[in-house]
């Protein structure tokens, strides 16, 4: 009887999602197939025999796979750190970590052009102290995205990790200690195996947001296309829909086959016990 009430209360929601998300996906998926009321594959393979079209795909995916990396390592071993620390500090340093995603993605992504610009403090303070004779070329190209973009998604890795981390037993790093394992051993076979399921869901968060991500990207990329924006320019600039839903079929696609892979790497490295 009480699963009944349960199934009832779940009812509005499932609605709302099947309404308002689902029969969407499924129609815009569904489009791409008909031309002229006809089933055809004219769409896909237009998309991938186009040059420029398949490079706007290899970019964003370059672009969201180092922004991963550099998250991970530059999260990793923050994470780490907080959940060594006492509950009073590590408090205050989550709340440091949790603080950039309180603020707009415009504004942060505006804040990276007065870093980054020919003028910027970056460039200022190289030229200053000699390192480079001319302003680098930072803004407006992919390394640009991916900067803004670490800074948009580090936060997401952080918090993953460190819940993962707090609840390792500590009598296991202990143990591995009293049998003669330094803390590196200890580390790579205590700690980040037990770490892997944070930083699977952390990953997932990271790849997939950088590779839908639109403000950052429209921002600090400049003309340089990544797979959002291109998208954004076919269905409301050239009001071409029919390749926005490739477009976007397409993006569904790479995302549920990465969260997938996912997902299966991260059963297959679970600790057992």
């Amino acid at each position: 009887m009480k699963k009944r009430y349960v199934y009832w209360l779940m009812l509005p929601g499932l609605l709302f999602l099947t309404l308002f998300m689902l029969l969407p996906i499924i129609h815009t998926i569904g489009s791409t197939f008909f031309q002229e009321g006809q089933f055809t594959f004219e769409g896909y393979l237009h998309f991938l025999r186009d040059r420029y079209y398949v490079d706007i795909l290899l970019t964003t995916m370059q672009v969201s796979l180092v922004t991963t990396m550099a998250c991970i390592v530059v999260g990793f071993p923050v994470a780490y750190h907080i959940s060594m620390l006492s509950p009073r500090k590590k408090g205050f340093l989550l709340a440091l970590a949790i603080f950039p995603l309180l603020t707009s993605s415009v504004v942060r992504s505006f804040s990276w052009i007065i870093i980054l610009g020919k003028n910027g403090l970056l460039n200022s303070w190289l030229v200053g102290l000699g390192l480079i004779d001319q302003p680098l070329e930072i803004l407006y190209t992919p390394t640009a995205v991916m900067i803004g973009l670490i800074h948009l998604f580090l936060p997401l890795l952080i918090i993953s990790l460190v819940g993962v981390m707090e609840n390792i037993d500590p009598d296991l790093v202990k143990a591995a200690e009293s049998l003669g394992s330094s803390r590196f051993t200890v580390f790579r076979k205590v700690i980040f195996p037990l770490s892997i399921p944070g930083l699977i869901l952390g990953s997932i968060l990271i790849f997939v947001g950088s590779m839908t991500a639109y403000t950052t990207p429209t921002v600090l990329g400049g003309k340089k296309r990544v797979i959002a924006t291109f998208l954004y320019q076919n269905a409301i600039t050239l009001n071409d829909w029919n390749s926005a839903s490739v477009i976007a079929t397409i993006m569904i696609v790479i995302t549920l086959l990465v969260i997938g892979l996912m997902t299966k790497m991260s059963h297959k490295f679970r600790v057992k016990g």
